[in-house]
C-alpha cells in the first residue's frame, strides 16, 4: 500500500561545512523524493551528487564552513525559506545544523517544520562530556570517561589509568576548527599520552575513555523517530560489521538485526531526557560485563539510515516527514536480514578488517536485500559523480586509503 505523504510539504536537507561526498543527503533526498515529495538540498557547489539527484527540484549552492555566526546561519536558511515559498521540513544532516534549529527554533519556526525540542539539549548531547553525564544521570551505561581541565589533571590521570585508553574531542564542533585529536585515538601508555597532551594547550578539549577491546565487542546501531510525546514511531536496530577509519568511523557496512534489548534502552532514555525527532546511536556490547555501552548520539538522521525500512515502507526520514505533516506512521517490524555498503570506503575498509582478524558473530550468511548508498538503477548520476570526485587523483588516493587501513588495523 503507497504510502500517503503530503507532496505539499517539501523537505530541506541542511548541511553545513565543506563533505560534498555525503551519502545520507543523497539517501534522504531519494527516500522522499520517491514518494512525490518536493525535495531541496544545500550543497557546496552544483557538481555534488546530491545536487545531481534525479529527485532533487533544487539545490541552493552555499558554502559554509560550519563555524559561521548563527544569526548568518539562520538568516541564510530564512532565505532559503522564502525562496521554496512554503513551509519545508528541515532534515539535518550534521550536528551543527541540529544544534542550530534547536536553538533558533522561534526564528525558524515560522518558514519550517522539525520536531520541538528543549533548545539546548541537542547541543548537550552532541557533546562527549554532556551525552555521558545524561548517561551517568539515567543509568544508561557508557565507557568510564575523565574530562581533563588541565595538563597537571592529565599527569595526575596518567599516573593511575590504565592502558590501552582512547581519546576524543569533548565537543562535537571542534572539527571545524582546531582539533585537539583526529577522531577516534587509541593511546597505548603514559609516555604517549603526556607526550600528546603537551600540544592541548593550557585547556585540553578531550575526553579521555575506557577502551573497549574490540575481540571482547561488537559494535551496535540505533535510528529511530520519536515524536512530541518520545514515543518510538519508527525504531531500528543493527551491527556495524566495518567502519572507516577501522573500528572508528563512518559505517562502511552494516545489517539489521533484531535487538529488542538495545531497542528498549533506546526508548527508555529518549524517554527520560524528553528528547523529540530522528536520533542515529552508537553503542558497544562489552562481552565482558554484557552491557551495551553508549558511545555517541547524533540527533539527527544518520548516514546510513537507509539501511533500516520496515515492512510498511517507513524509514527514519519518512516517520518525521509524515508525523510534521499530520499523517499517521504505518506500523511494522524492521525488514531482518537487510545489509548495506558504502561503495567508496566499504573496500580500504574490509582490506583493513581481513589483516585485523575482526569478525562479526552476527552477520547473516544470506542477506535479505541489499541497500548501496550511491548506486541506484533510478537515479544514477549520484553514483558516477561521486566516483568522478572520489578518485581524484586517481590510484593515488585509493593507495593512501588502503595504507591508512592497513596501519590503522596493525596498531
Amino acid at each position: 500500500m503507497p504510502l500517503d505523504a503530503d507532496r505539499g510539504v517539501p523537505g530541506l536537507i541542511v548541511k553545513f561545512g565543506d563533505y560534498p561526498l555525503h551519502h545520507g543527503g543523497v539517501g534522504a533526498i531519494r527516500s522522499l523524493g520517491r514518494l512525490g515529495v518536493p525535495m531541496y538540498a544545500i550543497t557546496e557547489d552544483r557538481y555534488t551528487p546530491a545536487a545531481l539527484s534525479r529527485h532533487l527540484r533544487r539545490a541552493f549552492v552555499w558554502p559554509t564552513t560550519g563555524t559561521e555566526e548563527p544569526a548568518r546561519l539562520v538568516e541564510g536558511l530564512l532565505r532559503i525559506g522564502r525562496r521554496i515559498g512554503r513551509p519545508a521540513v528541515l532534515i539535518p544532516t550534521d550536528e551543527e545544523a541540529a544544534v542550530l534549529i534547536a536553538e533558533h527554533q522561534t526564528e525558524l519556526g515560522g518558514g519550517f517544520l522539525f520536531p520541538r525540542v528543549d533548545a539546548g539539549l541537542p547541543r548537550r548531547l552532541a557533546s562527549k562530556q554532556g551525552l555521558h553525564e545524561l548517561c551517568v544521570e539515567h543509568g544508561i551505561p557508557s565507557p568510564k570517561a575523565a574530562f581533563p581541565e588541565s595538563y597537571d589533571e592529565i599527569e595526575e590521570f596518567a599516573a593511575k589509568a590504565r592502558f590501552p585508553l582512547v581519546a576524543k574531542n569533548r565537543e562535537a564542533f571542534v572539527r571545524r576548527a582546531r582539533p585537539a585529536v583526529n577522531g577516534t585515538t587509541r593511546i597505548t601508555s603514559r609516555e604517549r599520552l603526556l607526550g600528546l597532551a603537551r600540544e592541548w594547550g593550557a585547556h585540553p578539549g578531550v575526553i579521555l575513555q575506557e577502551y573497549l577491546p574490540r575481540e571482547e565487542a561488537e559494535d551496535w546501531i540505533v535510528h529511530a523517530y520519536f515524536d512530541a510525546h518520545s514515543v518510538p514511531l519508527a525504531m531500528f536496530t543493527g551491527v556495524k560489521v566495518r567502519s572507516w577509519p577501522p573500528h572508528a568511523g563512518m559505517t562502511a557496512h552494516a545489517y539489521v538485526v533484531d535487538n529488542p534489548e538495545l531497542a528498549d534502552l533506546a526508548t527508555r532514555f529518549i524517554k527520560q531526557i524528553g528528547f523529540s525527532g530522528v536520533i542515529d546511536l552508537d553503542l558497544r556490547f562489552d562481552r565482558r560485563d554484557g552491557q551495551y555501552k553508549l558511545l555517541d548520539f547524533n540527533p539527527r538522521m544518520g548516514a546510513q539510515f537507509r539501511l533500516f525500512e520496515s515492512e510498511s515502507g517507513i524509514d527514519v526520514v519518512r516517520a518525521m516527514h509524515l508525523d510534521l505533516t499530520g499523517r499517521a506512521v504505518p506500523k511494522g517490524g524492521q525488514r531482518a536480514g537487510r545489509r548495506y555498503i558504502v561503495e567508496n570506503i566499504d573496500l580500504p575498509a574490509l582490506l583493513a578488517y581481513r589483516r585485523s582478524g575482526y569478525t562479526t558473530p552476527h552477520a547473516p550468511v544470506r542477506p535479505s536485500g541489499t541497500e548501496l548508498a550511491w548506486l541506484a538503477a533510478d537515479d544514477l548520476r549520484p553514483f558516477f559523480t561521486m566516483l568522478a570526485r572520489f578518485v581524484r587523483p586517481g590510484a593515488k588516493h585509493l593507495y593512501q586509503l588502503w595504507r591508512a587501513g592497513h596501519r590503522g588495523a596493525t596498531k
